[in-house]
């Protein structure tokens, strides 16, 4: 069973070309051996690049845990690294069916190689600005947003790089308000076009970035007054910076995509 890692920001799956046939039996549990840093190839989770009779490709993903997540933004953009430095096509603009519906994905490639994607992820669903939770015995104000996965974006005043996100993080995504579970993103406004964020993802803990939690949270910093539609906003995450765009209708995200290595899984 071939495999190729790759990551976006640090963002890191494990991708497999499952376009000419379906070769994974049980991805759930395939998912949580292979996640595993030690005894696997180590990931946040797996990656499927599929044929779609509705798109030019297909993606499913799931998580280190083995859930099945909706979409990951840094995903579609390996995605389109990868069938393009691959040759499985040579469309520059591509569609890409997801369970959250079909993403559109422009290719920037440099000799030949693709550098960075742009991924429009859709209008966010966002929730109303000051709800209130509790977790650890504090209280906690976020805006949630919806895109394509759920987001709990909470912006604070205290040091992002200091928080003890494995302690908080568990308690809110798993927080009765949220039935599917949710991301959390703890953001530190720098300026209207700069934030500082860290991100716990559902099913796979701490990750080095997450596209849709960049995505979630400059539409919730536009909704919370932070920052300004049509305006690149740059989200600074541990592995990177991605350069997300909310127009109001819709977010365009934009960053790069890296092959790591590739090999062979012997079952």
């Amino acid at each position: 069973m071939k495999f190729t890692k790759m990551h976006g920001l640090g963002n890191d799956y494990i991708y497999f070309d499952c376009t000419k046939e379906n070769f994974i039996d049980d991805p759930n549990a395939l998912s949580i051996k292979l996640s595993d840093r030690h005894f696997g190839v180590g990931g946040d989770g797996i990656v499927m690049i599929m044929s779609s009779d509705k798109a030019d490709f297909k993606m499913r993903m799931f998580n280190a845990d083995g859930s099945e997540g909706k979409m990951c933004g840094n995903a579609a953009r390996c995605i389109g690294k990868y069938v393009y430095d691959k040759g499985l096509t040579y469309k520059k603009e591509l569609t890409l069916e997801t369970l959250s519906g079909i993403k559109y994905l422009t290719l920037n490639v440099e000799n030949g190689k693709v550098k960075t994607v742009s991924v429009d992820m859709g209008k966010p669903k966002i929730g109303a600005v000051g709800d209130t939770l509790s977790a650890n015995g504090t209280e906690y104000v976020y805006t949630f947003v919806d895109v394509g996965n759920p987001h709990c974006v909470i912006f604070t005043d205290d040091d992002a790089e200091n928080l003890e996100l494995e302690k908080i993080g568990p308690s809110i995504e798993n927080h009765r308000l949220f039935p599917d579970r949710a991301n959390v993103e703890f953001i530190n406004v720098k300026d209207e076009n700069n934030l500082r964020m860290r991100v716990w993802e559902r099913g796979s803990g701490e990750t080095w970035a997450c596209g849709t939690g960049a995505c979630a949270a400059t539409a919730a910093a536009v909704a919370n007054g932070f920052s300004k539609k049509n305006q690149d906003v740059k989200i600074r995450l541990n592995g990177g910076t991605l350069s997300i765009n909310y127009t109001g209708d819709t977010v365009i995200m934009t960053g790069p995509a890296e092959f790591v290595f590739e090999g062979e899984i012997l079952l």
